[in-house]
Protein backbone atom coordinates (compact mmCIF):
# COMPACT_ATOMS: atom_id res chain seq x y z
CA UNK A 1 0.00 0.00 0.00
CA UNK A 2 2.76 2.40 0.89
CA UNK A 3 4.72 2.03 -2.52
CA UNK A 4 1.32 3.15 -4.44
CA UNK A 5 0.37 5.78 -2.43
CA UNK A 6 3.68 7.34 -2.06
CA UNK A 7 3.95 8.53 -5.98
CA UNK A 8 0.78 9.56 -5.78
CA UNK A 9 1.43 11.69 -2.50
CA UNK A 10 4.35 12.57 -4.45
CA UNK A 11 2.87 13.82 -7.61
CA UNK A 12 -0.24 15.70 -5.95
CA UNK A 13 2.72 18.02 -3.74
CA UNK A 14 4.62 18.75 -6.74
CA UNK A 15 1.04 19.64 -8.67
CA UNK A 16 0.26 21.71 -5.87
CA UNK A 17 3.82 23.92 -6.13
CA UNK A 18 2.39 24.93 -9.74
CA UNK A 19 -1.49 24.35 -9.25
CA UNK A 20 -1.64 25.76 -5.47
CA UNK A 21 -5.29 26.81 -4.81
CA UNK A 22 -6.68 26.41 -8.24
CA UNK A 23 -6.13 22.52 -8.25
CA UNK A 24 -7.41 22.36 -4.73
CA UNK A 25 -10.36 23.90 -5.95
CA UNK A 26 -10.75 21.70 -8.88
CA UNK A 27 -10.53 18.53 -6.91
CA UNK A 28 -12.93 19.47 -4.30
CA UNK A 29 -15.25 20.03 -6.71
CA UNK A 30 -14.53 16.92 -8.33
CA UNK A 31 -15.60 15.60 -4.97
CA UNK A 32 -18.78 17.21 -4.42
CA UNK A 33 -20.05 15.86 -8.25
CA UNK A 34 -20.11 12.48 -9.38
CA UNK A 35 -16.63 11.03 -8.63
CA UNK A 36 -16.69 9.85 -5.15
CA UNK A 37 -12.85 11.78 -4.41
CA UNK A 38 -12.50 11.82 -0.51
CA UNK A 39 -11.75 15.18 0.32
CA UNK A 40 -9.91 13.71 3.27
CA UNK A 41 -6.69 12.92 0.76
CA UNK A 42 -7.14 16.52 -1.04
CA UNK A 43 -6.90 19.21 2.09
CA UNK A 44 -4.88 17.61 4.71
CA UNK A 45 -1.16 17.59 2.27
CA UNK A 46 -2.06 20.86 0.93
CA UNK A 47 -2.62 22.32 4.86
CA UNK A 48 0.89 21.13 5.95
CA UNK A 49 2.32 22.38 2.47
CA UNK A 50 0.87 25.62 3.23
CA UNK A 51 2.28 25.58 7.34
CA UNK A 52 5.80 24.40 6.86
CA UNK A 53 6.96 26.98 5.22
CA UNK A 54 6.75 26.07 1.20
CA UNK A 55 3.31 27.72 1.14
CA UNK A 56 0.65 27.60 -1.48
CA UNK A 57 0.72 29.63 -4.92
CA UNK A 58 -1.74 32.21 -5.82
CA UNK A 59 -2.15 34.95 -8.85
CA UNK A 60 1.92 34.39 -8.74
CA UNK A 61 2.11 34.57 -4.68
CA UNK A 62 3.02 32.44 -2.00
CA UNK A 63 0.93 32.53 1.12
CA UNK A 64 2.10 30.39 4.19
CA UNK A 65 0.72 30.43 7.63
CA UNK A 66 -2.90 31.40 8.98
CA UNK A 67 -3.33 33.45 5.53
CA UNK A 68 -2.44 30.30 3.49
CA UNK A 69 -4.84 27.75 5.88
CA UNK A 70 -7.65 30.69 5.39
CA UNK A 71 -7.44 30.69 1.31
CA UNK A 72 -7.25 26.89 1.63
CA UNK A 73 -10.58 26.52 3.25
CA UNK A 74 -11.81 28.88 1.15
CA UNK A 75 -10.51 27.43 -1.87
CA UNK A 76 -12.02 24.33 -0.80
CA UNK A 77 -15.44 25.46 0.32
CA UNK A 78 -15.48 27.11 -3.29
CA UNK A 79 -14.40 24.12 -4.87
CA UNK A 80 -17.49 22.00 -3.19
CA UNK A 81 -19.97 24.45 -3.83
CA UNK A 82 -19.22 24.49 -7.18
CA UNK A 83 -19.37 20.90 -7.26
CA UNK A 84 -22.47 20.54 -5.78
CA UNK A 85 -24.27 23.09 -7.93
CA UNK A 86 -23.72 20.72 -10.51
CA UNK A 87 -25.70 18.41 -8.75
CA UNK A 88 -27.90 20.38 -8.26
CA UNK A 89 -28.51 21.85 -11.54
CA UNK A 90 -28.27 18.37 -13.19
CA UNK A 91 -31.12 16.73 -11.14
CA UNK A 92 -33.23 19.96 -10.69
CA UNK A 93 -33.38 19.94 -14.94
CA UNK A 94 -33.67 16.50 -15.51
CA UNK A 95 -35.75 15.23 -12.81
CA UNK A 96 -36.10 12.75 -10.40
CA UNK A 97 -36.84 9.82 -13.19
CA UNK A 98 -34.17 10.42 -15.68
CA UNK A 99 -31.70 10.90 -12.72
CA UNK A 100 -32.77 7.67 -11.18
CA UNK A 101 -32.83 5.67 -14.72
CA UNK A 102 -29.08 7.28 -15.51
CA UNK A 103 -27.59 7.55 -12.51
CA UNK A 104 -26.46 4.26 -12.40
CA UNK A 105 -24.21 5.06 -15.44
CA UNK A 106 -22.30 7.84 -13.26
CA UNK A 107 -21.93 5.69 -9.97
CA UNK A 108 -25.00 6.24 -8.46
CA UNK A 109 -27.98 3.72 -7.95
CA UNK A 110 -31.22 4.25 -7.14
CA UNK A 111 -30.96 3.04 -3.81
CA UNK A 112 -28.10 5.51 -3.05
CA UNK A 113 -30.40 8.49 -4.54
CA UNK A 114 -33.71 6.70 -2.76
CA UNK A 115 -31.08 6.87 0.90
CA UNK A 116 -29.66 10.55 -0.05
CA UNK A 117 -33.65 11.42 -0.37
CA UNK A 118 -34.97 10.11 2.68
CA UNK A 119 -31.76 11.39 4.69
CA UNK A 120 -32.32 14.84 3.32
CA UNK A 121 -36.49 14.64 3.81
CA UNK A 122 -35.51 13.82 7.68
CA UNK A 123 -32.89 16.64 8.06
CA UNK A 124 -34.64 19.73 5.72
CA UNK A 125 -32.39 22.44 5.06
CA UNK A 126 -30.36 21.95 7.85
CA UNK A 127 -29.07 18.35 6.31
CA UNK A 128 -27.10 20.46 3.36
CA UNK A 129 -25.02 22.34 5.80
CA UNK A 130 -24.65 18.80 7.68
CA UNK A 131 -24.03 16.84 4.36
CA UNK A 132 -20.93 18.41 4.41
CA UNK A 133 -19.16 17.03 6.91
CA UNK A 134 -20.67 13.10 6.35
CA UNK A 135 -19.01 10.26 3.87
CA UNK A 136 -21.12 9.54 1.23
CA UNK A 137 -24.26 11.58 1.72
CA UNK A 138 -21.87 14.44 1.09
CA UNK A 139 -21.38 13.88 -2.63
CA UNK A 140 -25.23 13.21 -3.02
CA UNK A 141 -26.93 16.01 -1.02
CA UNK A 142 -27.35 17.73 -4.26
CA UNK A 143 -29.45 15.71 -6.06
CA UNK A 144 -32.37 15.47 -3.88
CA UNK A 145 -31.74 18.90 -3.61
CA UNK A 146 -32.72 19.77 -7.37
CA UNK A 147 -35.06 17.58 -7.53
CA UNK A 148 -37.08 19.34 -4.95
CA UNK A 149 -36.38 22.38 -6.49
CA UNK A 150 -34.61 23.77 -2.83
CA UNK A 151 -34.38 27.42 -3.15
CA UNK A 152 -30.91 27.72 -4.61
CA UNK A 153 -29.67 30.77 -2.64
CA UNK A 154 -29.93 28.40 0.72
CA UNK A 155 -28.44 25.46 -0.75
CA UNK A 156 -25.61 27.50 -1.73
CA UNK A 157 -25.80 29.02 1.61
CA UNK A 158 -25.63 25.78 3.82
CA UNK A 159 -22.86 24.07 1.01
CA UNK A 160 -20.50 27.26 1.60
CA UNK A 161 -20.87 27.16 5.54
CA UNK A 162 -20.79 23.75 6.26
CA UNK A 163 -17.87 22.98 3.32
CA UNK A 164 -15.96 26.00 4.93
CA UNK A 165 -16.55 24.45 8.03
CA UNK A 166 -15.36 20.42 6.92
CA UNK A 167 -12.12 22.04 5.65
CA UNK A 168 -11.35 23.67 8.57
CA UNK A 169 -11.28 20.67 10.05
CA UNK A 170 -9.42 18.67 8.17
CA UNK A 171 -6.58 22.13 7.42
CA UNK A 172 -6.49 21.54 11.16
CA UNK A 173 -5.48 17.63 10.84
CA UNK A 174 -3.51 18.12 7.91
CA UNK A 175 -1.02 20.78 10.36
CA UNK A 176 -0.88 18.59 13.44
CA UNK A 177 -0.48 15.19 11.47
CA UNK A 178 1.97 16.94 9.15
CA UNK A 179 3.84 18.07 12.35
CA UNK A 180 3.80 14.97 13.95
CA UNK A 181 5.59 12.70 11.10
CA UNK A 182 8.09 15.53 10.59
CA UNK A 183 9.23 15.13 13.95
CA UNK A 184 9.25 11.21 13.60
CA UNK A 185 6.47 10.86 16.17
CA UNK A 186 4.15 8.37 14.42
CA UNK A 187 2.21 6.92 17.59
CA UNK A 188 0.89 10.65 17.68
CA UNK A 189 -0.21 10.28 13.78
CA UNK A 190 -1.50 7.30 14.39
CA UNK A 191 -3.77 8.25 17.34
CA UNK A 192 -4.71 11.41 15.56
CA UNK A 193 -6.11 9.21 12.80
CA UNK A 194 -7.74 6.64 14.99
CA UNK A 195 -9.54 9.36 16.46
CA UNK A 196 -10.37 11.13 13.53
CA UNK A 197 -11.65 7.99 11.63
CA UNK A 198 -13.74 6.82 14.74
CA UNK A 199 -15.60 9.99 15.21
CA UNK A 200 -16.61 9.80 11.43
CA UNK A 201 -17.18 6.80 11.78
CA UNK A 202 -19.88 7.28 14.28
CA UNK A 203 -21.25 10.18 12.87
CA UNK A 204 -21.98 8.10 9.46
CA UNK A 205 -23.42 5.81 11.62
CA UNK A 206 -25.71 7.86 13.51
CA UNK A 207 -27.09 9.79 11.19
CA UNK A 208 -26.06 8.57 7.32
CA UNK A 209 -26.23 4.64 7.82
CA UNK A 210 -29.45 4.20 9.63
CA UNK A 211 -31.73 6.57 7.01
CA UNK A 212 -29.74 5.15 4.19
CA UNK A 213 -30.80 1.96 4.69
CA UNK A 214 -34.24 2.36 6.15
CA UNK A 215 -36.11 1.94 2.61
CA UNK A 216 -33.93 -1.59 2.04
CA UNK A 217 -35.14 -3.03 5.52
CA UNK A 218 -38.64 -2.17 4.61
CA UNK A 219 -38.74 -4.25 1.25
Amino acid sequence: MKALLKPLLDWYLRSLETGGYWLVALLMAIESSLVPLPSEVVIPPAAHLAWSGDGLRFLGFHLTGWPAQIGLVMAGAIGSWLGATVMYWASRLAGRPLVMRYGKYFFISPDKIEGAERWAAHYGAFGIFASRLLPVVRHLIGIPAGIVRMDYKIFSLYTLVGSAGWCAVLCWLGVKIGGDISKGEMHKVTFWLLGFLVVVGAMYYFFVHRHMKAGTAKR
